[in-house]
């Protein structure tokens, strides 16, 4: 027990220390675990041979991370992949698979041992990868749903190239015991829980078939009645508890018919896509998907054995660039093929250039086959771990090279405008919308510009007229009639950008009114200097409401509570303008005398004018009460 409590305190302090260190420095989570990986196996030596054991509970994690995207996925949106996963998946897999082939025979291995070495390599990382897309957002982009279409097809791939591993005409490695002699067999025969052991070929494809549709069909039918029933114990525990099992057994399952249990539970998922308690799973799981994944890039970087790595370091290195530059290339060109361009087609070519988890699994089961030589099986497990690593030094990379694309060949084409209205509105998001609406119902014509696409359709559907395209684009601006029009509304949700609108907006046209939303006070003293006339702060009439009714329920009149919004308004705007002046860009406000001076007069004389705006009131109240 104690052994297991220390474990567990190595583990847990390793991850707390380091992933925040790795996150604040811009690195990512998945770089975060894989470095306290190394610093508490290889480094400090506080943890040993265990953490192979414990690298197959932990990859329990990617298991559970195939289900909760199996509920994000509808299964006719898994339909509406089916090309990419069969075309783009399969045409990775395969030909991955024979390039690195063809690079182990010329480096010296046979032909079939080669072949096995390419399918190993062929795979990626889904637990790093997805983990990542995950966390930097970037799941729903195009080169993110072509990679998770790429992972789903490696995921089912393992099945025939477990099967076909065992085919290859591939010369048996001795083994040895103890005392140096070779072994020639097992005296105890083992024993397996499999449920396809020993049948025929078309009974295994019978069991294999059943146990899919099992699962299928228990979503369908089975999941709904049975969160029903645990709903009536209002026991917030029991859900947690179904949802494990549920994921548990599917993964037991397809374990005894010799799936991946990865596929299973995927499945699994997606049939309780459409489900009302998706959600409530999803809540669930997610704390468990966390912290396994995490435990498991941890024991990648524990295992990584620095004995081997330092004897054979420049092969080492050398395959391990060798492997992500071959995979870069074939990847990079099937982006190209299937349509990907700019920052989709860097994504998953930098995201996809690793080998994967699965490669551990493929080297031990080639190892316990006696495939492959002891040294050469830690070499490639060595580069396998290697490629993992690299892996979210490619992400920080591709965020690099993403922040100096223009990524137009991914946008559609923006709107011919039609028409030249008095009022153009510049951003359409919930500021601009309700701008937009209350113009158009008070009968006054408006050329709505907005850059995202989903919002304009959106716009559209409702019956409600509007552009797509980027508004701080000159040659738009000047389409939509900047030359023409009366009021500018500049509704844009990036201040900077906000900022480059305004400031353009006022050199092309010197006598345009510009209203123009604000974040907060430094973002309006940006906008007056760059020219706007009206600024409003996104949420300071939200805020004066909300002061409003509180002093209604703090016995002040409706008339007092307004007219002290009123006076705290006209105050605000006057303080503003005053302070503008005094704003100094280059100048923290904490180290502008001047402005903070100013600051403390103004809110004292705001305070004394409330007071005695209150006092006078009441007063003429009274009077009116004694006449």
């Amino acid at each position: 027990m104690e052994g297991f409590l220390y474990q567990a305190v190595i583990y847990l302090s390793a991850a707390v220390v380091a992933v925040p260190i790795s996150a604040r420095l811009g690195l990512g989570s998945v770089l975060g675990y894989l470095l306290s990986g190394i610093v508490i196996g290889p480094i400090l030596g506080l943890v040993g041979s265990e953490t192979q054991e414990l690298q197959h509970f932990a990859e329990f994690g990617v298991v559970v991370m195939l289900f909760l995207i199996g509920l994000e996925l509808e299964p006719k949106a898994l339909w509406n992949m089916r090309h990419r996963l069969l075309g783009l998946g399969g045409l990775q897999v395969v030909g991955t698979s024979l390039v690195i082939a063809g690079c182990a025979v010329a480096l010296g291995l046979s032909w079939s041992l080669a072949l096995a070495v390419g399918m190993t390599f062929a795979l990626s990382s889904t637990a790093i990868v997805l983990q990542t897309l995950s966390e930097k957002g970037l799941m729903q982009s195009p080169g993110g749903r072509s990679i998770i279409s790429v992972l789903l097809t490696q995921d089912i791939a393992v099945i025939p190239i477990l099967a076909v591993l065992p085919l290859l005409p591939v010369a048996l490695v001795p083994q040895l015991d103890p005392s140096g002699a070779i072994q020639r067999g097992s005296e105890e025969a083992h024993h397996t829980m499999s449920l396809v052991e020993g049948l025929p070929g078309w009974g295994v494809a019978l069991v294999t078939v059943g146990a899919v549709a099992a699962v299928i069909l228990a979503g369908i039918f089975l999941t709904r009645p049975l969160f029903r029933f645990i709903h009536m114990a209002k026991l917030r525990e029991l859900y947690t508890a179904t949802a494990l099992l549920m994921v548990v057994m599917i993964a037991f399952l397809m374990n005894l018919v010799g799936l991946s249990p990865a596929l299973g539970t995927f499945l699994g998922g997606v049939m309780l896509a459409n489900s009302e308690f998706r959600h409530q799973i999803e809540a669930d799981l997610n704390p468990f998907k966390g912290l396994l994944l995490g435990l498991f890039f941890i024991t990648v970087g524990a295992g990584i054995n620095f004995t081997v790595l330092w004897t054979n370091i420049f092969t080492i290195i050398g395959l391990t660039l060798g492997v992500m530059l071959i995979k870069g290339l074939i990847l990079y060109a099937l982006a190209w093929i299937f349509k990907l361009r700019t920052k989709g087609q860097w994504l998953f070519t930098l995201g996809l250039a690793q080998a994967g988890e699965f490669g551990f699994v493929l080297i031990g089961f080639m190892t316990g086959q006696r495939m492959l030589d002891p040294v050469l099986a830690q070499v490639l497990l060595l580069v396998v771990a290697m490629t993992m690593l690299l892996t979210p030094l490619f992400f920080i990379l591709y965020e690099k090279l993403s922040e100096r694309m223009a990524d137009e060949s991914e946008a559609p084409e923006p709107d011919e405008m039609d028409e030249n209205a008095p009022v153009i509105i510049a951003g359409l998001g919930r500021f601009g919308q309700v701008v937009s609406r209350m113009v158009s119902a008070a009968g006054v014509q408006t050329t709505v510009l907005d850059h995202n696409l989903e919002t304009i359709n959106l716009l559209r559907r409702f019956g409600f007229k509007g552009f797509f395209g980027d508004p701080t684009r000159p040659e738009l601006l000047h389409a939509a009639g900047i030359h023409h029009a009366q009021v500018l509304v500049v509704a844009l949700d990036n201040p900077k950008t906000a900022v480059e609108l305004v400031r353009y907006a006022r050199e092309a046209r010197p006598d345009i009114h510009i209203v123009a939303r604000a974040r907060d006070r430094l973002h309006v003293y940006e906008l007056y200097k760059a020219g706007a006339n009206d600024i409003v702060r996104e949420l300071f009439d939200s805020s004066l409401r909300a002061g409003r009714y509180v002093l209604e329920n703090m016995e002040f009149s409706e008339f007092e509570a307004s007219e002290v919004e009123k006076s705290f308004y006209k105050h605000d705007r006057h303080t503003l303008r005053e302070l503008a002046e005094l704003w100094q860009p280059e100048v923290p406000l904490t180290q502008n005398e001047a402005y903070v001076k100013r600051t403390r007069e103004l809110n004292s004389d705001l305070e004394a004018a409330l007071v005695r705006e209150i006092q006078e009131e009441r007063a003429r109240d009274d009077d009116d009460d004694d006449d």
